[in-house]
């Protein structure tokens, strides 16, 4: 099919190259403009246009898609059909209504369940013990147009968002490449708005972790912040990333470290949390036995 992709960030990466390799005429691809990032404040192009570079194709990067000159190169293109993987931007009714097959959406999610920009994120915080993929047929509203294609996929125990995110990438290049191909034989079905539940996007005031909550939700904050934003509480009056986490046997005073050394383990208002990945600001990510190491923490301390 002659298609328009659109996509910006890593998570729509597999998704262009999985099209890309089943055939598919790529007409243009549309990403988000770069974005000032690193230490100078460079413009750098998204995960997408780096991508787009490699693959030799038209790339647009549009500071919205309401205006007619916007609308007009997206008519232009001729498209049969559009792919969009995390855009970033919100189509207008004038868009979705230009490829004769319609615009598809690859969610992280299992629709109804966790529509909006987090839902990974949402899974894992929420203790899911299921995620997956839908291939959705885009209207008007937030991911509520009917769904063509899901498949589901387990959340390990010790499963952080970062993990999941990839594996839900892949299987969303996959499950696009399927939906296109058997297009003619799939029904819509439209998503029962009684089981709908939203993914906000995350805040920062959702970072630090309070001690007093039971170990289940704090093991969930760790791993579905994990890698971004990355859950944080203070050691010795400096702040710490904690990037991932398991349950453990243990109590004490919340935030009161039980072990420290090889392993992590800090009581919590029920229970404890064994912190297996650490990261201190400017330094690289690493495993407990090696953050402790370089970082001495004494049984017996108060984390913050």
């Amino acid at each position: 099919m002659r298609l328009v992709f659109m996509g910006t960030p890593d998570f729509a990466v597999p998704a262009l190259s999985a099209l890309h390799e089943a055939g598919h005429d790529i007409a243009a691809v549309f990403t988000r403009p770069p974005r000032p990032a690193g230490r100078g404040r460079r413009p750098r192009p998204s995960p997408v246009a780096r991508k787009v570079g490699e693959l030799g194709l038209p790339v647009f990067t549009p500071t919205g898609l309401r205006d007619e000159e916007a609308i007009g190169l997206f008519r232009d293109l001729r498209p049969e059909a559009a792919v969009v993987a995390a855009y970033g931007l919100i189509l207008p009714r004038a868009v979705l209504e230009i490829p004769p097959g319609g615009c598809l959406n690859i969610h992280a999610s299992l629709l109804p369940r966790w529509r909006g920009a987090a839902p990974i994120h949402r899974a894992i915080m929420a203790g899911d013990e299921v995620s997956g993929i839908s291939i959705m047929q885009m209207d008007e509203g937030l991911d509520t147009g009917p769904v063509l294609l899901a498949e589901a996929v387990p959340i390990g125990p010790e499963e952080t968002t970062g993990e999941l995110h990839d594996r839900l990438a892949a299987l969303g290049g996959r499950l696009i490449v399927e939906a296109l191909a058997r297009r003619d034989d799939l029904e819509p079905v439209p998503q029962d708005e009684d089981r709908a539940t939203y993914a906000p996007k995350i805040g920062k005031e959702e970072a630090r972790v309070d001690w007093a909550r039971p170990a289940a939700g704090i093991d969930r904050q760790i791993r579905g912040l994990s890698p971004f934003p990355g859950a944080w509480s203070e050691i010795g009056g400096e702040r710490v990333k904690f990037l991932g986490s398991r349950l453990a046997e243990g109590s004490g005073a919340p935030g009161e470290v039980l072990e420290a050394g090889p392993t992590f383990k800090v009581a919590a208002g029920e229970g404890a949390v064994e912190i297996t990945r650490l990261q201190r600001a400017g330094r690289a990510a690493m495993n407990a036995e090696e953050f402790l190491r370089g970082f001495p923490v004494r049984p017996g301390a108060r984390l913050g």
